[in-house]
């Protein structure tokens, strides 16, 4: 009998874990030697989904069971995230990087083209992988992440948004991961049965990696926005959380200047940073709609 119920206190002290085969199932694709973890499910046109910061492939769990009745399901875990490799390193985690990682997904799943879709940091790899690699980009969705152009000027000349980035300078500096912690990563996940989760995947990540973005990407003072970027060729979709404290509103404004193609831009009122958590119905109507009408473009 106590053999019965240490099995059970076991059992109940388990850390949660996300079954990746509820949503689709787990693969690995290899970007020059780095693991890339992803979860895949459906059949059809590929898309790709990358998460941000503090993240991992889970974020889309409401998105990934509707794109998949149309598509090839792909979501990462960005390199540095839970079961992806964590190379040390700042020049790991450059955009060249980043972007490279995306290209072997693509390539994992010998398909030419897809549709990229981003948020926050996977926003900037969706923008990066757009203007890199126009002819492997089909379509291009982006969640609270403004246009690279539209980002740096309002670095340059609103102060509200510098004062509002100032996370992102601390982040910079020697010895910040040493003052982040998981249980401190997960403030912005709401469900209780979810943070578990987070907090699983945040303990197995590396809080240096995260870091790294910043270190590797972020624009440094003094900020200037005489940078030029090539024309994004393919359709976009932004949706913005307009109660965003970290990526203001201003920064969509011109948008269009930089795209070849349409663009359609859906702003959010009452969702923050993480729309597609805050309004996770509306976004997923949102995509679905957008990419069904956008099929035989």
């Amino acid at each position: 009998m106590h053999r019965q119920i240490l099995a059970v206190l076991l059992i109940l002290t388990m850390p949660l874990s996300v079954k990746a085969d509820e949503l689709g199932e787990d693969g690995f694709a290899d970007s020059d030697g780095v693991k890339i973890h992803y979860v895949a499910a459906g059949q059809g046109p590929l898309v790709v989904l990358i998460h941000g910061f503090p993240d991992f492939w889970y974020t889309w769990r409401d998105q990934i069971p509707a794109l998949a009745k149309r598509f090839r399901v792909v979501a990462i875990d960005q390199r540095g995230y839970n079961r992806s490799d964590q190379p040390e390193g700042v020049g790991n985690y450059s955009m060249e990087k980043l972007v490279g990682d995306v290209a072997a997904v693509l390539k994992h799943f010998q398909q030419d083209r897809a549709t990229i879709v981003g948020h926050d940091w996977g926003g900037a790899v969706a923008w990066s992988f757009a203007m890199k690699h126009p002819e492997k980009t089909e379509r291009l969705i982006v969640l609270n992440l403004p246009h690279p152009k539209g980002l740096a000027r309002e670095l340059a000349r609103n102060p509200q948004q510098q004062k509002n980035s100032q996370y992102a300078r601390n982040f910079q500096q020697p010895g910040a991961a040493e003052l982040l912690k998981p249980e401190l990563l997960v403030f912005w996940v709401k469900e209780d049965d979810a943070r578990g989760k987070y907090l699983e995947a945040f303990r197995r990540s590396s809080i240096e990696g995260m870091l790294n973005y910043y270190k590797a990407n972020y624009p440094r003072e003094p900020y200037t926005d005489d940078a030029e970027f090539p024309l994004v060729k393919s359709p976009v979709l932004m949706i913005h959380g307009l109660d965003d404290p970290y990526l203001l509103p201003g920064a969509l404004n011109d948008t269009w200047k930089w795209i070849e193609k349409d663009l359609t831009l859906v702003t959010v009122p009452k969702a923050g940073h993480f729309v597609h958590r805050d309004a996770p119905e509306f976004v997923t109507e949102t995509m679905v709609r957008w990419l069904t009408r956008s099929e035989s473009k």
